[in-house]
């Protein structure tokens, strides 16, 4: 959807190059995410010469719905396949007084967290932004009611894509745009220091802290990015990181049994987290084929959480919505529905050997033809 990478002033640019009046390009702002409204067809206030131009200009085509698969809570796993072929995944999450969007930000993820599937991935690309808003006009498409809040906690690392994810979140909470309230929006990072230090600049939305351990040993065990940015130099990004006073940053903390959910890991939290106004969602690990790794006994949990409310830091308990359908935090892997139970490592070496075969294949066929051509010509 190229229409979709365009901000407000591109829209006027292009209006003007095409010698149209500025305010055109405001008019098809509109459509696009006031509206919701990918076919300039349908623009019933532009002229015929208008639409035309817009057909010439951009492509329109959308992505293509792989799988829909509805959960047993009402959340919506939706599997979308790129024009370039690729697969990505959203998540739908329907509540009493808001609807949640969790999207994607990359085709994989170069981070490698050993809790979560999508790293088991590797990173294929980024989307583009237009590819990060199109996700929202489509839920909003799709759903009984509007997206009210964004979660980027679908697959990838939103800072890893910092510019695209920046330009798309200034159309989310743009009045004129998607017309999100900043508080609604939530990119969460697993530690990217020097984008971290730029965003609360850039754009004003919410943060999270994907943390899961506040100990250097074990937080490098299970993300890699730790190694190079330490729980020192994350801590001081934070401490520095112009967010809201009412909201604060919110850490989310992935309880594995045996891990990192012992007192003496809650004591830890308690020490990293002094200082800084912060809220933690304390999240259960979701299984998923080819881990062993189990969450954490509702003792450990009450423990944990209580350990920490005690000393005044919220800690609810956060069950991911979506689970029977590989929809739950750290499941999602592009699967379809009869791939829920494959090993993503194996899921993806199996894509690759097919997308390879179906390459020889047209290639043996094009040879084929070329040398039935030549034969014909030859007689």
């Amino acid at each position: 959807m190229e229409a979709l990478n365009l901000s407000p002033e591109e829209w006027q640019a292009w209006a003007k190059k095409r010698g149209f009046a500025p305010f055109v390009g405001k008019q098809v702002y509109e459509w696009l995410y006031v509206k919701n409204n990918l076919d300039p067809e349908s623009y019933t206030n532009l002229s015929k010469e208008k639409k035309q131009a817009l057909l010439e200009d951009f492509s329109w085509k959308g992505w293509e719905i792989e799988a829909h698969l509805k959960s047993q809570d009402l959340s919506e796993k939706i599997l979308l396949k790129t024009l370039d072929n690729h697969l990505i995944e959203m998540v739908l999450m329907p509540y009493k007084n808001r609807t949640t969007l969790c999207i994607s930000s990359q085709v994989g993820c170069r981070i490698g967290c050993t809790f979560c599937q999508t790293g088991k991935m590797g990173l294929k690309r980024s989307l583009t932004s237009g590819e990060i808003l199109y996700q929202i006009i489509l839920a909003n498409q799709l759903g009984e009611s509007r997206v009210t809040n964004i979660v980027f906690m679908g697959m990838g690392e939103p800072l890893d894509n910092y510019d695209e994810v920046v330009k798309a979140c200034r159309t989310m909470i743009d009045h004129k745009g998607l017309s999100l309230a900043q508080s609604r929006v939530t990119v969460s990072t697993s530690g990217l220091i020097p984008e971290i230090n730029k965003l609360g600049h850039d754009v004003p939305v919410r943060l999270a802290i994907s943390l899961h351990s506040a100990i250097d040993e074990k937080r490098s065990a299970m993300m890699p990015i730790n190694r190079k940015y330490p729980l020192a130099d994350l801590k001081k990004a934070l401490e520095n990181y112009p967010a809201p006073s009412r909201y604060g940053i919110t850490f989310e903390y992935v309880l594995i049994e045996g891990e990192n959910d012992s007192i003496k890991d809650a004591k830890a939290l308690v020490k990293f987290l002094h200082g800084i106004k912060a809220k933690v969602n304390l999240i259960p690990i979701n299984h998923f084929p080819g881990i062993e790794m189990r969450p954490s006994t509702a003792e450990s949990i009450r423990a944990f959480q209580l350990y920490l409310t005690e000393r005044s830091i919220p800690a609810p308990v956060r069950y991911s919505k979506g689970t029977d359908v590989s929809g739950g935090c750290g499941q999602l892997a592009a699967k379809r529905e009869s791939e829920i139970n494959a090993d993503p490592r194996v899921l993806h070496r199996q894509r690759r050997a097919a997308h390879r075969e179906k390459i020889r294949e047209k290639s043996k066929k094009s040879d084929n033809e070329h040398l039935a051509h030549s034969g014909s010509s030859q007689a």
